[in-house]
C-alpha cells in the first residue's frame, strides 16, 4: 500500500475542513487582528503553517523536490530557521524569549505551540492532511482567544490552556495510532518509499523526509555513494546478521515474525536499502523510523518537559487507553513484530544545556505521573510485543562533524564493528571463569577518579552448568565485546565516579553516584554552579524522575581497540554509549539487561546457562500486582575509561582475590592480548 493510499480516507474526510481553515490562517497571516504584543507571534506562526500547506500541495502535485540542491537547501533551512542557534534567541519557540515578549501568563503556552507545530513538517511531506488540518484548527482556536481583545477585556489564559489540553486529550487516539503504526505496520511506508524508490545518487532525495538536513546528512550520503557496493553490502550484512544471531543465541524463533523496524540516520539509505533486502530473505518486512541530527539541541532541551503545561492524571490515562485501543485492534501485527534494528551515529560536540528558568518543568506530582505512564506503557507494549519473543540489534558509525579525520575514523569504526568475535569470545571466557568464582568484585579508580565500589555477584548452585556472566560478542550489541551480569543488590555498595561522560545525548562532568545495597543513595555532578541544579539534572535525565534506581548491570568492556581509536583521534567524549561501554567497566542504572525476559533462559557459547538474570527488584514481577514495582523502563550505562581505572578484583568467599585489571591493564592469564592496543605508542 502506498502511504498516500494509507491517508486517502482521512484526507478525504478532512478536505472541507482543510479548505476552510486554510483561508482563515491565510487571513491571519495577512493581518492579525490582535492587540500588541501578540500580532507578530500570530503572523509568524500563520506564515509557517502556510508554508506547510504549500509543501503538502506540492507533494500532491508530485513535486517532490526543488530543481537543484541549492534550492533544496534554502527551502529546508527556511523550515528550521526559527529554531537554529542564533535565530533561536529571538524566536517565539524559545520559552525565555516568548515570556519576555508576551508575558509569563501567555508566553509559555504560546511557546509550546510554536515549538510543537514544527513536528508537523513530516505530516506535510508525508501527505497527512488530517494532521495538518487539526493543527491549524488549534491555531485558529488559540488566535480567537486574542482577536480584537482590548486591554480591559484581554485574552483568557484559562481558556487558552483548555484549548491546548483538549487538543492533546481529544486527539490522543489519532496520535498514538500513528506512532504505533510506524512501529508495527509495514504499510506505513513513507520512509520505505524514499529508501527503496529514490535515485540515491541524486542527493535531493534527502529533502523528501522534511527533516532538518545539515552538513552531516549531506556529507555522509555523498561519502557512502563513493563506496563500492560490496563494502556497503558488508556493512549491511554485519548489521542484519547481528539481528539474526541475536534471535539464534537466545533461542527465539524468528520465523514467527513478520516485521522489523529499521531505525536509521538520514544519509545512510544505501546501507538501509541493502539491509531491507537482507531482511526480506528472512521474510521480514520493514517499518522505518528515520532521524536527522537536531538543528538545535537547546531547543529540544527547552521543550523536553513541555507537557508540564497541561499534563494531569486524566490525560495520562487517556494516552494509555489510546495505546491499548490501537494495539488491541492490531494485535496480530503487534505479535508479528520482531523488534528494532538500529543504526546510530556519533561525532557531535558533547552538549551541556542551559537550564532556563522559563522552560516548563514537571512538578513532583507530574514526575510521578511520568513514571507511572512509562511503567504502564512498557507493560502494555510487552503484552502485545512479547519481550521473550523479540530481539534487537544496534550498530554505530561516525558522521563528518567528528572532524577532519572523519574518513579514517569511519574506516576504523568499520574494522571495530567486524573484529574477530571468536578471539574475544575465548578471552572473555577466561574472565568469566574467574568471575564465576567470585563472591564480590571490587572496582577502584585512580588519580582523580574516586570510584570505590563493591559489586555482589550471583552465587552459583552448579558451577559446571551455570554462569553468572554473559559472554557478549557481536550480535545485538555491535561491536564486541563485554562480559556482564545482573548484580545482587544487597551487598553492592560504594561510589561510582567518572570525570566526564556523555549519557543519552547530554554531557556530565565529575558524575558521582553512591550505592547502598545496590540502590542509588546519592548523586551529584559539576555541570552547574548550583548544587540543586546538578541534582535535578541527574534526577531528570539519568534517574528518569525516579527517587532511586538499582544497579541493573555490572560489566567489563574488553574492546581496547575502540578505546585506542578514541584516544588516537581524541574522540572519547564523542563515542556513543554503544561503543563507550565496551571501553572499560560499566554500570547500568535501571532495569537489568534481561528486563521482561528473566524466565527465558539463555546460554553462553560454552553451553552454561546464564542464571544471573534478575535482581531483588525485578523478582517482584512474580508478586500480585508486582509488575509496576519490578520495572523502571530505563537502563543507562555509565563507563569508567581504562585511564581512570585502577583495579578490578574478584574476591572469593574465602577472602582470596584475583585481579582482572590492575593499573588499567588486563593482568589475568590469557587476557593480556587485550593490552596491545592500550600499549601502542
Amino acid at each position: 500500500m502506498n502511504y498516500r493510499t494509507l491517508y486517502q480516507e482521512t484526507n478525504e474526510q478532512a478536505s472541507e475542513r482543510f479548505a476552510l481553515v486554510k483561508e482563515r490562517v491565510r487571513g491571519i497571516a495577512a493581518k492579525p487582528q490582535t492587540p500588541e504584543p501578540f500580532a507578530e507571534y500570530f503572523a509568524q506562526t500563520a506564515e509557517f503553517l502556510l508554508r506547510l500547506v504549500e509543501i503538502y500541495e506540492k507533494q500532491e502535485r508530485g513535486v517532490l523536490a526543488a530543481d537543484d540542491m541549492s534550492q533544496c537547501e534554502l527551502e529546508n533551512l527556511a523550515l528550521y530557521a526559527g529554531i537554529m542557534p542564533g535565530a533561536y534567541e529571538s524566536s517565539y519557540a524559545n520559552p525565555a524569549y516568548a515570556v519576555r515578549m508576551l508575558g509569563e501568563e501567555f508566553g509559555l503556552l504560546l511557546a509550546l505551540y510554536a515549538g510543537y507545530v514544527r513536528k508537523e513538517i513530516r505530516a506535510a511531506f508525508a501527505g497527512d492532511l488530517l494532521q495538518l488540518t487539526i493543527e491549524m484548527e488549534l491555531f485558529v482556536e488559540i488566535y480567537n482567544r486574542f482577536e480584537r481583545r482590548e486591554e480591559a477585556d484581554g485574552p483568557d489564559a484559562a481558556g487558552l490552556l483548555q484549548d491546548i489540553y483538549s487538543y492533546f486529550h481529544d486527539y490522543s487516539e489519532i496520535f498514538y495510532e500513528k506512532s504505533l503504526r510506524r512501529l508495527i505496520d509495514p504499510t506505513e511506508d513513507f520512509e520505505t518509499g524514499i529508501v527503496m524508490d529514490s535515485d540515491l545518487e541524486d542527493l535531493r532525495y534527502l529533502y523528501r523526509y522534511g527533516a532538518y538536513i545539515g552538513r552531516n546528512e549531506r556529507e555522509i550520503a555523498a561519502f557512502l555513494n563513493t563506496m563500492p557496493e560490496e563494502e556497503i553490502q558488508a556493512m549491511a550484512d554485519t548489521y542484519t546478521e547481528g539481528y539474526r544471531i541475536g534471535f539464534e543465541v537466545t533461542g527465539k524463533d524468528l520465523s514467527k515474525k513478520q516485521t522489523v523496524q529499521l531505525r536509521y540516520p538520514i544519509g545512510f539509505e544505501r546501507v538501509v536499502r541493502a539491509a531491507v533486502r537482507n531482511f526480506e530473505k528472512m521474510n521480514l518486512k520493514p517499518t522505518m523510523l528515520a532521524s536527522s541530527i537536531s538543528p538545535n539541541r537547546q531547543f529540544d532541551y527547552d521543550h523536553r518537559e513541555a507537557r508540564a503545561l497541561y499534563m494531569d492524571k486524566a490525560y495520562v490515562e487517556r494516552c494509555l487507553e489510546a495505546r491499548k485501543n490501537y494495539l488491541e485492534s492490531e494485535k496480530q501485527l503487534a505479535a508479528g513484530h520482531a523488534g528494532p534494528a538500529v543504526i546510530e551515529v556519533f561525532g557531535e560536540e558533547p552538549f551541556s544545556p542551559e537550564n532556563k528558568k522559563e522552560a516548563p518543568k514537571y512538578s513532583e506530582k507530574q514526575q510521578q505521573l511520568c513514571v507511572y505512564e512509562m511503567n504502564m506503557a512498557g507493560q502494555m507494549l510487552n503484552r502485545y510485543i512479547k519481550g521473550e519473543e523479540r530481539s534487537f540489534t544496534i550498530i554505530a558509525y561516525p558522521v563528518p562533524a567528528i572532524g577532519e579525520n572523519f574518513r579514517e575514523i569511519f574506516a576504523e569504526t568499520v574494522k571495530i564493528n567486524t573484529l574477530d568475535y571468536q578471539l574475544y569470545r575465548d578471552i572473555q571466557q577466561k574472565i568469566i571463569d574467574v568471575l564465576d568464582t567470585a563472591d564480590r568484585v571490587h572496582i577502584t579508580g585512580k588519580g582523580e577518579n574516586k570510584t570505590d565500589l563493591y559489586v555482589n555477584i550471583w552465587k552459583l548452585t552448579d558451577a559446571a552448568k551455570e554462569t553468572a556472566f554473559e559472554n557478549c560478542v557481536a550480535d545485538v550489541n555491535i561491536p564486541v565485546g563485554e562480559v556482564f551480569t545482573s548484580p545482587v543488590l544487597e551487598g553492592t555498595n560504594g561510589k561510582l565516579f567518572v570525570g566526564q561522560v556523555y549519557l543519552n545525548g547530554l554531557n556530565y562532568r565529575n558524575l558521582e553516584i553512591d550505592f547502598k545495597d545496590g540502590m542509588i543513595s546519592s548523586y551529584t555532578c559539576t555541570n552547574f554552579a548550583d548544587e540543586a541544579e546538578n541534582k535535578k539534572y541527574i534526577r531528570d535525565n539519568v534517574l528518569m524522575h525516579h527517587d532511586t534506581l538499582p544497579m541493573g548491570e555490572f560489566a567489563i568492556g574488553t574492546n581496547t581497540t575502540a578505546y585506542r581509536m578514541a584516544r588516537d583521534y581524541d574522540i572519547a567524549d564523542k563515542l556513543p554509549i554503544l561503543i563507550a561501554e565496551k571501553t572499560g567497566p560499566h554500570f547500568a542504572v535501571g532495569d537489568t539487561c534481561y528486563s521482561h525476559e528473566e524466565d527465558n533462559l539463555s546460554y553462553n557459547p560454552d553451553g552454561k546457562a546464564i542464571v544471573a538474570r534478575e535482581n531483588e527488584i525485578s523478582a517482584r514481577r512474580n508478586e500480585e500486582d508486582g509488575m509496576e514495582k519490578a520495572y523502571f523502563n530505563c537502563h543507562t550505562d555509565i563507563t569508567i575509561p581504562y585511564d581512570e581505572l585502577d583495579k578490578i578484583t574478584a574476591i572469593r568467599k574465602d577472602g582470596s582475590a584475583v585481579d582482572i585489571i590492575s593499573d588499567g591493564r588486563f593482568v589475568l592469564a590469557g587476557t593480556k592480548e587485550l593490552n596491545r592496543p592500550l600499549d601502542q605508542a
